[in-house]
């Protein structure tokens, strides 16, 4: 079993890392993704988009993609419905599928296999 201390550090790093790729691909800094306030709606966006990537790529329960995220539950729940339903855009669409599979080709730090998600 994976200790709390080590899970609570592992969803942070997802997080972190779905942020990063998101925000490269959006043109938001990095730091807005992540930053505890709302900042402007492209971050905002961009940080939605993370939320559910780390929930779809990383296979984070919503509870743990809030709590890495430093929000509520009820916030990620929200961004990956409103992504989900973004999803009918084409292009949108291609663009997550691609940075899914980005994320999903990330190599997990040596303990941290799949198998301990």
């Amino acid at each position: 079993m994976i200790e709390p201390s080590s899970r609570v550090s592992r969803d942070r790093a997802c997080a972190q890392l779905a942020a990063s790729a998101v925000a490269f691909s959006f043109g938001v800094a990095p730091q807005e993704v992540v930053a505890p306030t709302r900042s402007s709606r492209e971050a905002a966006f961009a940080r939605q988009v993370a939320m559910y990537l780390a929930h779809i790529a990383f296979g984070l329960p919503l509870t743990r993609v809030a709590h890495a995220f430093g929000r509520d539950r009820s916030t990620a729940a929200y961004a990956c419905h409103r992504i989900e339903d973004e999803r009918d855009d084409h292009a949108f669409d291609t663009c997550l599928e691609q940075l899914e599979a980005c994320l999903r080709a990330a190599p997990w730090p040596e303990g941290a296999g799949e198998g301990s998600r």
